[in-house]
């Protein structure tokens, strides 16, 4: 089976994530999608295959050397987005881009096109795997899977490309921030490893966002609108009058590179009661502080004019930068590096503007950098990836596995 007859076969599990259950993983589908990788780890001959209660999969691909290699990882999630649906994918191969308009749905008149996502053109010529439209298509993260699983079966079937001890890991609930919460570190047993969860071909990335969500939650009175006049107070209009004080130039529409953010996912309420949803990002870890400060400030500055606790702030922390725990280790980077020219991929080191089960593995002990998996578009219907894109990263694997046993010979 190639690379992407294995993606291919991925994206046809549905396995979105689901931040309101409180269990893990979140949703029994991704148990589904753990227990048939499960079968295809054994069926590839690995050992120490283990599949936990909450859906951790782990498997070893044994050294092939005689001399002492440190143990590595490369890790991906099994869950896809609750943005928006992953039932019933059904993927299409755009074949040889012409750098056109791509109807995902003609009869809805659903377009792909260069004009809204120009990163298009960067891969005209190139086969392309694009949805119908409808739902998203999972390269976030099971091109990851594919690309690890790919890999592990090349190295296989050619015993004669060195490498040492390999740990492979696929995790429920990255989607919603909790990916590494129940990931065994110890039983997992590498030295470092990588999370094969980033974008465009050659991203390489070891710095990323602090995270936290914030819930805001905002008591109203409502009395009978024709004599309501100083005696309503309509929690609808306070929560909006709350999202004003925020900066309106500091949300992911208006930012960019190491730029912060605050972003109003959701809003619930009546005149009685609201509750507003927010992510808080940003790199620099004090300005990450004060943007959770400035939140706090703000619900006190509507108390005190409303004169009453009717507004209310729950802060969580969700990861943090990762380039702390990465910095001292570079030589992890540097490989990794070596691995993309060597399969010959422009490596591109950036920031994330995001998050990866990596950042809080790294603060676990296990340093974990990332490494792109070659979609596009993550989170929603005009997600595609490229297939050599796919292609490349698998190879990538490879490279890392054997230039580690060298680097140790």
């Amino acid at each position: 089976m190639t690379v992407i007859e294995r993606f291919l076969k991925y994206v046809s599990f549905d396995t979105q994530s689901d931040e309101s259950t409180e269990v893990t993983p979140s949703t029994p589908k991704q148990m589904v999608f753990a227990q048939y990788l499960k079968t295809e780890l054994e069926a590839l001959g690995l050992e120490e295959i283990t599949l936990d209660e909450h859906g951790y999969l782990f498997a070893t691909l044994p050294s092939n050397v005689e001399w002492e290699v440190p143990t590595i990882g490369f890790i991906a999630h099994m869950d896809t987005s609750p943005d928006m649906s992953g039932e019933n994918v059904k993927p299409r191969i755009v074949e040889k881009y012409d750098g056109k308009d791509v109807p995902l749905c003609a009869e809805e008149g659903i377009v792909l096109s260069p004009k809204q996502f120009p990163e298009l053109l960067d891969h005209v010529g190139e086969d392309l795997i694009v949805t119908d439209g409808h739902t998203l298509l999972g390269a976030d993260d099971k091109a990851g899977i594919a690309e690890i699983i790919g890999a592990v079966a090349y190295l296989k079937a050619h015993p004669e490309i060195p490498h040492g001890r390999i740990r492979i890991g696929f995790n429920p609930d990255e989607e919603i921030g909790l990916g590494a919460h129940k990931f065994n570190v110890e039983q997992f047993g590498a030295k470092w490893a990588y999370t094969m969860d980033g974008g465009e071909v050659g991203e390489l990335e070891f710095e990323n966002f602090n995270a936290a969500s914030a819930k805001v939650h905002v008591k109203g009175r409502n009395v009978h609108p024709g004599y309501a006049k100083n005696k309503m107070i309509n929690s609808l209009l306070v929560a909006n009058e709350y999202a004003r004080l925020l900066p309106a130039d500091e949300t992911p529409a208006t930012t960019e590179g190491y730029e912060g953010f605050f972003h109003l996912i959701g809003m619930e309420g009546e005149v009685e009661q609201t509750q507003l949803s927010y992510i808080i990002r940003d790199h620099d870890r004090q300005k990450f502080e004060e943007r959770k400060q400035l939140m706090l400030s703000c619900a006190e500055q509507m108390n005190e004019k409303y004169g009453e606790a009717i507004v209310t702030v729950e802060l969580k922390d969700q990861y943090y930068n990762m380039r702390q725990q990465v910095e001292p280790l570079m030589h992890i980077i540097d490989i990794a590096f070596a691995a993309m020219q060597e399969a010959g991929v422009e490596p591109k080191v950036k920031a994330i503007r995001g998050g990866t089960d990596g950042a809080q593995l790294s603060f676990k002990g296990l340093p974990c950098p990332n490494i792109f998996a070659g979609g596009l578009n993550f989170h929603g219907r005009y997600e595609f990836v490229p297939i050599p894109s796919i292609e490349k990263a698998m190879i990538v694997v490879v490279k890392i596995a054997q230039l580690t046993a060298k680097r140790y010979c």
